[in-house]
Order: C-alpha cells, then sequence, then structure tokens
C-alpha cells in the first residue's frame, strides 16, 4: 500500500508540481489544504502517513499548523517546504518537530528522499 500523503501549500502550481512527483514516487496524496487550518483539519479527518506543509501560508502559517498538527498528534510526520532565504524558520519548524524540509523549488529526488527519511522507507 502506498503511503497516504496531505499537500498543504498555498499556491496551486507547487501542489500540482507536489502531486505529479509524489504520485511518480509511490505515494497516494489523499488531500490538499491551501492555508495552515485546512492543513491541521484535512490531517485530524484523513489521518495520513505525512504531511508537507508550506512555511508561508495565509489564516495560519505552517509553523503554527505544524504545532498543533504535533500536539494532536506528537508521532506525526511533517515536512517543510520552504523558500530559499527561510533558514531560521526551517529550524524552528525542526525543533518543534518536523521531521525534515525541503527547499523551493521543488526537486523530485529530495522531495521523494525527505518522505522517505520521515516514512522510515
Amino acid at each position: 500500500m502506498n503511503p497516504r500523503i496531505i499537500i498543504a501549500d498555498d499556491a496551486g502550481f507547487m501542489r500540482r508540481m507536489l502531486i505529479n512527483i509524489l504520485s511518480q514516487g509511490g505515494f497516494e496524496v489523499v488531500g490538499e489544504a491551501e492555508n495552515g487550518v485546512q492543513a491541521v483539519e484535512l490531517y485530524k479527518q484523513l489521518k495520513p502517513d505525512a504531511i508537507t506543509m508550506d512555511i508561508t501560508m495565509p489564516e495560519m502559517d505552517g509553523i503554527t499548523a505544524l504545532k498543533e498538527i504535533i500536539a494532536y498528534d506528537s508521532n506525526a510526520k511533517v515536512v517543510m517546504c520552504s523558500a530559499m532565504g527561510q533558514q531560521f524558520m526551517v529550524v524552528e519548524a525542526i525543533k518543534l518537530g518536523a521531521v525534515d524540509f525541503v527547499e523551493k523549488p521543488f526537486q523530485t529526488e529530495q522531495v521523494v528522499k525527505a518522505l522517505h527519511k520521515a516514512l522510515n522507507i
């Protein structure tokens, strides 16, 4: 069975890019969120194997959503997605419980490797 993943990113084209990468990498994308509020709700509803989380999103940013998801499920596998220059935020996210991060623009190999690491596969 393929690992079930939620993608949280406010940019539709970034979500589509991740869906393509993950689908080709043997993952099943079970949900998409445009902001942190949706990400937390979807995580609770769908209980995925992992979630990719953009740091900068409207309504609730990725760091706040990460905190809420970890508070809900301390074993959550969250991979943060960051733009260049967000190093401080990435370090903060890892301290808060994110398992890894990938940098934009996405490189297929990097994304698949981060999720394999997160899921120990």
